[in-house]
């Protein structure tokens, strides 16, 4: 017990100090099945419907921004927030699991807080 609670302690520490923190988030935000961070995107997989993270996207991208484009078929919804430009993309992946990839810039920079911020609520509107 007290070796797995060893492992463990060090496998976070090792994950936080390597700047993959958003994985240990991403297990927290539950429903989703993968969970990953790039340059200035976040991106998760999810057992829920298109549907039903498509229109949670949508519901949260007009709380928290001004929505410039919009296509259900294509997946895609952008957005201005919090002065920085939001792409957000809904991919159906079978008929049970969805990908949600959002990414956001401010000022030509990755916005990583941002784009985290939006897709765990998505998230957590999709399962409401």
């Amino acid at each position: 017990m007290r070796k797995t609670f060893l492992f463990l302690a060090c496998g976070a520490v090792a994950l936080v100090s390597s700047g993959c923190a958003a994985l240990l988030i991403g297990v927290a935000a539950g429903g989703v099945g993968m969970y990953a961070a790039s340059s200035d995107a976040i991106q998760g997989e999810s057992v829920m419907s298109y549907e039903a993270i498509w229109h949670a996207a949508r519901e949260v991208a007009r709380i928290r921004g001004t929505i410039s484009k919009e296509d259900y078929k294509a997946g895609v919804i952008e957005l201005d927030a919090d002065s920085s430009k939001v792409w957000i993309r809904v991919v159906k992946l079978t008929s049970e699991t969805t990908r949600l990839r959002v990414a956001a810039r401010k000022f030509k920079l990755p916005n990583l807080t941002l784009a985290q911020d939006l897709f765990l609520k998505i998230m957590d509107e999709a399962k409401r």
